[in-house]
């Protein structure tokens, strides 16, 4: 996998997981400020799509994880 794809499964992941945790009628849920972590990750996401700089892509990049010369499958 690539960079790119790491990016869209951990946001969609954490996202998810944080909605479980933070929506009352969940069976998982602990506590509504769990919704927090899904305003923060649409909130790296939005500003990431103007300044093209994506921590958890830097991250992965130092990793090792390969580059992919395309993005969106175009």
């Amino acid at each position: 996998m690539t960079v790119e794809r790491y990016v869209r499964l951990f946001a969609g992941l954490f996202i998810l997981i944080s909605l479980a945790l933070g929506i009352p009628g969940s069976p998982l849920f602990v506590s509504q400020w769990a919704l927090a972590f899904t305003v923060f990750v649409g909130a790296n996401l939005l500003q990431s799509s103007f300044t093209n700089i994506c921590p958890l892509a830097t991250i992965l990049e130092k990793l090792g994880v390969p580059v992919s010369g395309n993005t969106c499958g175009s």
